[in-house]
């Protein structure tokens, strides 16, 4: 039996019951757009407004939606590293669940375009950036109201990276400073977007065991 490339984590298990739930005829289009854009790391697939559009569409919320287009990519991310065979691309979607509309539209837009998607992930060059240090702290925001007496906590992530060039590199980046080759990038999170954070830390954390 093949290796597991996808390990059903609870979002991957989340996600595939709301994808598994999306009206087939429109299912393709996504994909395609998805992997059209997908090389593009700078690039979201789709800008706000089309987010927008897309969540009266497929009658999603917010968080699902982005759930479902980071989960399509994760895959599709997968297919490409793997060079995935088609045989094999169907197999591995089976194994998380995804109902057989579903299986046949990733299978479909991969053989369309799979092997062209390859080609754009080989061309492209980047510089990464590599964590050295990590720090954190807690700050509590008074609420605006002067008759509020609420306190919004905010978590405070302190990242030091090291690269061998000087481009901006923008995470949500509250403030940043660059000295003796060491960028510290202070990313500020309220409870929801730490939330995310690690929803996405999840993700990754299932593409490196996918590795090994």
């Amino acid at each position: 039996m093949a290796t597991a490339i996808f390990k059903e984590t609870a979002s991957i298990k989340q996600a595939v019951s709301i994808i598994n739930d999306i009206d087939a005829g429109k299912f393709p289009r996504l994909l395609s757009r998805i992997l059209q854009k997908l090389h593009l790391k700078a690039e979201q697939s789709f800008s706000e407004e089309e987010e927008e559009k897309l969540q009266v569409a497929f009658s999603l919320e917010k968080q699902s939606l982005k759930l479902v287009l980071e989960t399509i990519s994760f895959i599709l991310e997968q297919a490409v590293y793997h060079n995935i065979k088609a045989p094999v691309f169907r197999q591995q979607l089976e194994n998380i669940h995804l109902e057989e509309s579903k299986i046949e539209a990733f299978a479909s837009v991969w053989e369309n375009a799979g092997q062209e998607t390859v080609e754009k992930f080989r061309q492209r060059t980047f510089t990464p950036k590599k964590l050295e240090t990590t720090a954190w702290q807690l700050n509590l925001q008074m609420a605006q109201s002067t008759q509020a007496k609420m306190k919004s906590p905010q978590a405070v992530l302190e990242l030091g990276v090291s690269t061998e060039d000087t481009k901006t590199w923008h995470l949500a980046v509250a403030t940043k400073e660059i000295f003796n080759n060491l960028e510290k990038i202070f990313v500020e999170f309220n409870h929801q977007e730490l939330l995310e954070f690690y929803n996405k830390l999840e993700t990754i954390q299932a593409q490196l065991d996918s590795l090994t």
